[in-house]
Order: structure tokens, then sequence, then C-alpha cells
């Protein structure tokens, strides 16, 4: 292996002090964030016209400090379908109903993962990636519809949020120490001898205590509400002993399992044009994630019909590639950190980002319109966030062509819409991956 030589430190020195524009860049950098001296304001201005095709939504949602941006992104679209048999202008689901049922059922999952490998080493690979990366709150659309399917949904304000549920940090870093301690103590049985069933017992006295410190955290989630609302027309209605599932099926009704995954995944584990099938600790327990793995101008081309159609397009991005949360714009073209750093280089192409984790999809959110150029092709993306109204353009972002090319990593499209090769794949055996590789 070979030292850094001193001689090399020289070099290096010279190079930088032989360069006025590095010089003036430190400068500039001194009192200066890095991404406002990077971004190029005429470029993002080429991006800030209307939409040839716009969804209606109805408000802009705020996650906070939290990592529910699947789960919120899910609901945006399910309370346009809401507030639409309501006639009302404005509604919102309650996030913080949902995000109770799926932090226990994550950690009732993660803890039936241990018990499964409680006789494998602790330096197996399925071990070791179940205690180094316990479960965040983030996730899927899928365990988003297993999660709605079980539960249901209710109104915001029949279970609103609390700064907790709003500011999840502290909260998840002390119940992944507690599954950590609970999978030690699980395996230490299993070492004495315990059984399968001795396992359950001990783990159902752990979920208990999970269940108490949540409903100290976030609050009881109700078993049945009166429903009370006046519609566009000023008209009182009021619906009583609603359980969130007949909540759900009265007031939504909308058919989730007509909707599948797609991914632009081209890596060196996943083909593009198979199906996969994978479990990992996001999962509820039982159940497996789904993806049909496609090329990015199919995923594009899918997007832009659902978008025809009036219907939302949920989607999963690397929210933190080439963007401002300020101007509310993501695209390469409208950032120059290559040429403002003096030429470092981290350019990859789309596989290799992901096989060389430089990239994955850290944010969901929902696309709402698109504008199409004279050759009917989509130059520009419109976007719901979940980020608040003080972002972006009262709370909406725009998103380049370039950008979903490269950093659009999978959307949920109806099934309606995938031509008959790619509904052949919906049918083919999927291949299955490890909790790691996905």
């Amino acid at each position: 292996m070979q030292e850094l030589t001193f001689e090399q430190l020289e070099r290096y020195r010279q190079g930088f002090e032989s360069d006025p524009a590095a010089r003036a860049a430190n400068a500039a950098m001194a009192k200066t964030e890095l991404a406002d001296l990077a971004y190029i304001p005429m470029n993002a201005a080429r991006l800030m016209g209307d939409f040839t095709i716009e969804v209606k939504t109805n408000g802009i949602t705020a996650q906070e400090k939290s990592g529910r941006c699947w789960m919120f992104a899910v609901m945006n679209i399910l309370r346009e379908v809401a507030a639409e048999k309501l006639g009302v202008e404005e509604f919102e689901f309650s996030e913080n109903y949902l995000a109770f049922y799926d932090k226990l059922e994550k950690t009732n999952n993660y803890l039936e993962m241990i018990i499964e490998n409680a006789d494998e080493k602790l330096d197996a690979h399925i071990v070791e990636h179940l205690l180094t990366f316990g479960f965040t709150d983030g996730g899927y659309w899928e365990q988003a519809v297993e999660l709605i399917k079980k539960y249901g949904l209710v109104p915001k304000y029949v279970m609103p949020e609390s700064y907790q549920s709003s500011h999840t940090e502290k909260f998840m870093k002390l119940l992944n120490n507690t599954i950590r301690s609970y999978a030690a103590q699980l395996r230490k049985l299993r070492a004495e001898g315990a059984d399968r069933a001795a396992l359950e017992e001990a783990k159902d006295h752990m979920m208990a205590a999970v269940y108490k410190a949540e409903c100290i955290v976030f609050g009881e989630p109700v078993k049945t509400f009166t429903f009370e609302y006046r519609d566009a027309k000023d008209q009182y209605h009021a619906d009583y002993g609603l359980t969130p599932l007949e909540f759900y099926d009265k007031y939504v009704g909308f058919d989730l399992d007509q909707y599948v995954t797609v991914m632009n995944a081209p890596t060196e584990k996943m083909e593009i044009g198979k199906y996969y099938v994978f479990h990992n600790m996001c999962c509820q327990a039982g159940m497996d994630l789904h993806a049909l793995n496609l090329t990015a101008e199919e995923m594009e081309e899918l997007s832009l019909k659902q978008l025809k159609d009036g219907i939302p397009v949920w989607f999963g991005c690397d929210s933190g590639a080439f963007g401002d949360r300020k101007m509310g714009v993501w695209d390469p073209d409208s950032f120059d950190y290559q040429g403002l750093l003096g030429g470092m280089d981290w350019t990859m192409e789309k596989k290799d980002r992901l096989d060389y984790k430089q990239s994955w999809a850290t944010h969901a959110m929902i696309l709402v319109g698109v504008n199409l150029d004279q050759q009917g092709k989509p130059d520009r993306w419109k976007i719901e966030n979940s980020w608040g109204k003080d972002v972006g353009k009262n709370g909406y972002f725009v998103a380049s062509e370039k950008y979903f090319r490269e950093y659009v990593y999978e959307v949920i499209i109806n099934r309606k819409y995938l031509n008959d090769e790619q509904l052949r794949l919906l049918e083919t055996e999927p291949v299955r991956l490890e909790p790691w590789e996905a």
C-alpha cells in the first residue's frame, strides 16, 4: 500500500494556489451555502412555465421532521378521491393513525425475522443486516396498501398530529435501541433451549411494551368514531360509530390492488424486464414487496398515460440529488457542483450509481402534472410534495426530464396502463431478492 508523500502534497498545494477560480470559490464558500453557489438560475428558469397536463389537487401537506413521505404520498392521492365523494374542497387523512400501526407492524416483523434466524451466528449476513440497519420511518406503496387494508383510515381531526409524530428521530432511535435489546434477549432464550412457542410468548410481552410506548408518544388509535363534516354547499353530515375500515370502504373505496410498482433499477443483480419480490425490515410480517423492473422510457410512458387520465402518480426518487428546496427545483443542469469544486468528478451512469451506493430512492411524492414539448414529449414534471407550503411554489416542485430519467427509481401504475408484455411479466414467478439486495 502506497503512502501519501509530502512531494505529492506540495504538488497539490501548488495546483490550488495557481488556480484563481479555486481561490475565489474558497472565499465565496466561507459564508455561503454550497448549493446556493452551484445554482444556475437561468437554467432553472426554463422549468418555471405552466404544464400541459395537470391533475387538480386540494392543498399541500407537511410531514415535518419525520420519514413518512411514502405514507403522505399515498394518502395525498386517496384524499382527492375522498374529497370528491364528500363534496368538500379540502380533506386530509390522519397520517399519525396509520404511522402508529406502521411502527407496530415493523416491530413485529423485525422480531419475527430475529426469531426465524435465531440459530444463525451473529456474523451471518442476515443477522448482521438486521442488527446493523434496524428499521426507519420509511416505506413503500405496497406497504401502505397492506396497512390500509388491515387498519383502514380516519380523518385527520380524529387522530391529529402530536409533536412526536411529526418529529420522530428521537423516538425511532429509542425504538431501534429497544428492538436490538429484544433481539439479544430472544437469541439468548433460544441458545438456552427455548422453543418457538416460548420465543413467541416472550415477543408478545415485548410487543405490549412497544404498543404502550407508542400510545404515550403518539396517542391511542380509535376503534370507532363519529364522522362529521360540512360539504361545499354548507350541508352538515354526521355518520356515527364508524370503524376506520368502514370509513375507508364507504368514503374512499379506492381499489389499491389494481396498482403495481414499476421500478427502473438497471443494476448488476437486477435485470430490466424481470419481476422481483423481496421482504425486509420495512414490511409487515407475512407479506412481500413486488416490483416490475422496466426501462426509464417505459416508466415515463406509463406515468404519462396515467396523468393524462387525471390520476396522480406516486413515485420514489433521490431527493438529495441536484435539488433546491427553497426554489422547488430538481434538475442536474441547474447546479454546477463540479465546476464550483474545481473539477472533482463523481459522474456515474444510473446503473453504477445504484451498484456503488451513490444514489437510491430517499423520498416519495406524487406527480400531478407534466409539460409536453412540440413533439409531445415530456420536458418537465409538476410535483406535489409533503414539505409544507413554505418551500417551492406554495409547496409544489418541478423536476426536469433529465432528473426524471436519472433519479426517479420507482412509480406506481394502474395495471390497465401496462401493455400485454408487461402484464405477462406480472404472471411470471418473481425473482426473490435478499433483504440487503433490495
